[in-house]
């Protein structure tokens, strides 16, 4: 049954979408409409988030960081080629602190109602994780996100049609299941997918799905979603649900360095946030998420969590972020309240 539900999506979404949605992490290339002379141009680009964190325990603890450290480079071959690379340098992400290929992926664009992609991206698995980094509206994903859409990033082959312009979004791709820097360990590959519809002018509604093996041919995993985004005037309000079951890969990590935690047969979460824009540059926030790693197991593992802060944007290149993150557990409370503070830098 899964099968051909899986089928009649794939073939649905080769008639769907007009241009592509962005896998990586800095937006859509240049349109057909640009100068073809500085469209085939490389464009060099990256940001750099600098960080505080304040762990209030007993005793506290308190670090400086880069969040990330990104830079990169884009650019069109050929009318129909583009090709995007970009590096992670920061050593507080990934297991050994060195700098990593993040995105390498080569598209091909001849066709504007579907662009293919082949290399390493971020698996088309739900809204906070298709978000930019530089663009999240906190400084951390949800717990959900980074723990069940994971690994966040892989090789493989996609299908990409739409953009912020049309009504219809969708991404469809075949990758290995196993993360970036792993060889793949098993010949079945995982089919990972997402689409989002324009209802109205201020409503977005979407789904994810992945079915895939992360260990070994014989045991399976499968995630869905669902997902909204309304934005009314200066308010934006989005939130998701995420549910996942069977097998996983324990060495895949969470996602952008988060510690993963161990997971029972069924798992789910879900988050709802909202933003306001004011006229002085000032954005407040405030998010409300839950996880729980082992639905059949009461109590246990579960958590809660609720931020409340702000961004300021001192211009279109410059962003400062402050969080308080609640921490909420039901079993044993622990002291892990934490205050995060951020500047982002965009070039």
């Amino acid at each position: 049954m899964i099968n051909k539900i899986y089928s009649i999506v794939v073939i649905a979404l080769l008639f769907l979408g007009t241009n592509a949605f962005s896998q990586g992490c800095e937006g859509d290339m240049p349109s057909a409409g640009t100068d073809s002379l500085s469209a085939n141009k490389p464009i060099l680009f990256g940001y750099l988030q600098t960080q505080y964190d304040y762990t209030f325990s007993d005793p506290g603890v308190s670090t400086f960081k880069f969040k990330r450290a990104r830079i990169g480079v884009r650019g069109k071959v050929m009318d129909d080629f583009s090709y995007y690379f970009m590096l992670e340098t920061s050593p507080f992400i990934g297991s050994t602190g060195d700098a990593y290929i993040m995105d390498a992926f080569v598209t091909y664009e001849k066709y504007s109602w579907a662009r293919i992609s082949l290399g390493s991206y971020k698996q088309p698995f739900s809204l906070e994780v298709a978000t930019p980094c530089h663009s999240l509206v906190t400084i951390d994903r949800s717990i959900v996100a980074d723990q069940l859409v994971a690994p966040q990033r892989d090789f493989g082959i996609g299908l990409f049609g739409g953009n912020q312009y049309t009504k219809l979004n969708y991404a469809l791709a075949l990758m290995n299941g196993r993360g970036l820097g792993v060889v793949d360990n098993n010949s079945n590959k995982d089919i990972v997918g997402r689409a989002t519809y324009k209802v109205t002018d201020f409503l977005t509604l979407g789904g994810s799905f992945r079915h895939g093996y992360p260990n070994t041919n014989g045991t399976s995993r499968s995630t869905f979603g669902g997902e909204f985004a309304v934005v009314l005037n200066n308010l934006k309000v989005q939130g998701e649900y995420i549910y996942d079951e069977g097998d996983y890969n324990r060495a895949a990590g969470g996602g952008c360095g988060a510690t993963p935690v161990e997971l029972g047969e069924k798992r789910d979460g879900a988050y709802i946030m909202a933003s306001y824009d004011t006229k002085y540059k000032v954005q407040p926030v405030f998010k409300y998420e839950y996880f729980d790693p082992n639905i059949d197991v009461k109590k246990i593992g579960y958590q809660e969590m609720m931020t409340l802060g702000f961004n300021y944007f001192v211009n279109e290149k410059i962003r400062v972020q402050v969080n308080y993150q609640a921490h909420i557990e039901t079993h044993i409370n622990v002291d892990n309240d934490m205050l995060l503070a951020q500047v982002q830098v965009k070039f």
